[in-house]
């Protein structure tokens, strides 16, 4: 196997896109992982129900409680938990009602994440809508789903 170099973000290197509620960090963009971390105020929402047809997607819960939707479960996770959702999973995340959450989330493979995250932030601010996004789900590998009340527990 060879390496051809290793990647290092310093404290303040990585770009940063403001939410409503929130703040998306990108830390890497593309290649191996993609890796951000992802503040969020109190219950606020980090992502819409989708699937990710060509990567896993892992969140390390850093702080507070974050709400996921995986599949047809919903649950909820402290910090120092991790999940990890495959290929083809719809899922849903987001800070708990009544708590902040501060989440490491990497992809792998890598796509290219910024122009996405980017394009959320504008949506959460009102300055775009959100039917925008649709033309470029293959370039992110963001396929969102039909899912309008992802925190209610699925019918049993």
């Amino acid at each position: 196997m060879e390496v051809t170099s290793a990647v290092v973000v310093q404290p303040g290197e990585a770009a940063r896109v403001s939410l409503a509620n929130g703040e998306f960090e990108l830390l890497t963009d593309g290649g191996a992982v993609s890796t951000s971390r992802l503040t969020l105020g109190t219950g606020a929402n980090g992502g819409s129900p989708h699937h990710h047809k060509l990567s896993h997607e892992v969140f390390y819960v850093l702080d507070g409680t974050m709400l996921f939707r995986l599949g047809d479960t919903l649950t909820s996770v402290r910090r120092g938990g991790l999940v990890i959702v495959p290929p083809g999973m719809v899922h849903a995340f987001g800070a708990a009602d009544g708590e902040v959450a501060d989440v490491l989330v990497v992809l792998s493979p890598g796509i290219e994440r910024f122009g996405l995250f980017e394009h959320l932030a504008a949506i959460s601010r009102g300055e775009a809508e959100f039917s925008s996004l649709l033309p470029e789900r293959d370039r992110y590998d963001f396929h969102l789903a039909d899912l309008p009340n992802w925190r209610s527990a699925p019918a049993q």
